[in-house]
């Protein structure tokens, strides 16, 4: 779950890639980059922690240039340090910076065949270093015997395609050439195309909408699966798809990750949101629950607490007060500091809760001690009753494309049957959307789309996930990262 950003315009691109990144934050809190071409050199800057922080005006001027891509992350794969941040940088041939948002859950066999076939040596413990060597290694092959055209482009990173397994939506720059940017052939990650008229048209590719509206930029189409764009040196866009699969979006940025104001492959994610609880709430009025007052646990849950309130009838309250300066707890580092976080981060308000039957609303329930804290917290605030309704499914499947989530057996939901998580929880009722409703609310809005949503049915869309690659990374989770390569995955198997 990382946000990407690529800006093609007429003047110095970068101060507005750091705009785009800030209204990117919340796809990753754990670090940032920006690398900027001036039409001479490369302009790179990353660090550890928020966009807010790391850079600084004295950067901005250094990062100069038309052109720049920036970066936010949260590592699925990879470490903690300066040195997995993206984006990656290699200075032949041309010269070629890059960052994705996705997984490359093959990147340690890719990296030893890289190595022992293409000469590349991938020093970080990030995928998008194994992106960039792939995607290099093959216009290095082609560049001897032909120009640099989009053809060869297209062949390159065909090419990526052929060899890297996940999901991966990319933005790249290309010295002296122009940007590129391209979505895997299933498309399961986000990415749009914008546009701003002037003298010079000026391009952006993001991960999501909300860029586009920020600074102005007309959004044209999301990326289509298995495409490469390409704005070269003379601002013209090139566009051809490549190895085309399916629209296999992944149903999580519906119900969890991305902004509610933003639009992913033409489905409104507010919206979507609101449609969840609204399903929710046509089950729950079958349950009779006694409710005096629907409560979103804040923030991705409140449109989805809207929607249970339209249909049960019943009001809406904001009872628990966010403090915005804290991470998101789901994508924390460990489960002390997830737990302690919860009261920092989260507030109860006396008077909408004390006294009376609440049901709570959340976006998901994962290991469940975030939830069981939510709901002691709410009791000792005075609840009489507390129900819980979660907008998805039950989550059972470790993602392989994209969002950290814990081994199989942390699950709650393949530990326990539904009326144990209830008394786990401490709530009076508890439900959970079903895959049906759920993918109701995003599919008939886009009927191309065949939406991932393996972490709740197990149905990798990739098509070549087996025991053996969720044992692998059931293991390099434990390890702390999936950076090590095959060699490493056999010693500990």
């Amino acid at each position: 779950m990382c946000g990407f950003v690529g800006i093609y315009g007429d003047n110095h691109a970068a101060p507005e890639v750091y705009d785009a990144l800030i209204t990117l934050q919340h796809r990753g809190q754990d670090a940032a980059g920006i690398c900027s071409f001036d039409g001479r050199r490369f302009h790179l800057k990353k660090g550890v922690g928020l966009v807010r922080d790391i850079f600084k005006e004295e950067h901005m001027k250094r990062l100069a240039g038309p052109i720049a891509i920036g970066h936010v992350r949260y590592p699925t794969i990879g470490g903690m340090s300066v040195e997995d941040a993206q984006p990656f940088l290699v200075h032949a041939p041309f010269g070629v910076t890059l960052a994705h948002n996705g997984n490359v859950y093959n990147s340690g066999d890719l990296k030893q065949e890289l190595f022992k076939r293409d000469h590349c040596l991938v020093e970080s413990t990030c995928d998008a270093e194994v992106l960039l060597h792939l995607f290099t290694s093959a216009l290095a092959r082609k560049k001897i015997h032909e120009k640099l055209s989009f053809e060869t482009i297209c062949g390159a990173v065909k090419s990526v395609f052929q060899r890297a397994r996940g999901a991966y939506t990319v933005v790249a720059i290309i010295a002296g050439h122009g940007m590129i940017a391209f979505r895997d052939p299933r498309a399961i990650r986000p990415g749009v195309l914008g546009i701003r008229q002037g003298i010079t048209p000026s391009y952006i590719v993001a991960s999501e909408k909300i860029s586009l509206d920020i600074l102005g930029f007309e959004m044209v189409r999301d990326l289509y699966p298995g495409e490469v764009l390409y704005i070269d040196s003379e601002h013209k866009m090139h566009s051809k798809v490549v190895l085309k699969r399916s629209y296999s979006t992944c149903i999580f940025e519906y119900i969890y990750l991305a902004r509610p104001d933003s639009i992913i492959d033409g489905v409104s994610v507010y919206n979507a949101r609101v449609r969840m609880g609204r399903k929710l709430g046509d089950r729950i009025k079958k349950l009779k629950w006694d409710i005096d007052v629907v409560v979103p646990v804040p923030d991705s849950s409140r449109p989805a607490a809207v929607g249970v309130s339209d249909a049960l009838g019943i009001k809406y309250r904001e009872g628990l007060v966010k403090n915005r300066y804290i991470g998101r707890t789901f994508i924390m580092p460990g489960q002390s500091i997830r737990q302690k976080s919860i009261r920092y981060k989260l507030n109860p308000i006396i008077h909408e809760i004390e006294g009376r039957n609440i049901l709570l609303v959340d976006d998901s329930i994962v290991r469940g001690n975030t939830s069981r804290k939510i709901v002691e917290m709410v009791r000792n605030t005075g609840a009489k009753k507390v129900y819980f309704a979660s907008a998805a499914p039950e989550l059972r499947n470790p993602c392989l494309y994209g969002i950290d989530m814990p081994n199989r057996e942390d699950f709650i939901a393949n530990k326990l049957t539904i009326e144990e998580i209830r008394q786990g929880l401490n709530v009076d009722g508890l439900i959970y959307q079903t895959i049906k409703d759920l993918k109701d609310c995003v599919v008939p809005y886009n009927r191309k789309m065949s939406p991932c949503a393996a972490c709740m049915d197990g149905k990798y869309v990739t098509g070549d996930v087996d025991d053996n690659v969720l044992k692998n990374a059931d293991i390099l989770r434990q390890c702390g990262g999936m950076g090590m390569d095959s060699s490493d995955q056999l010693k500990l198997i």
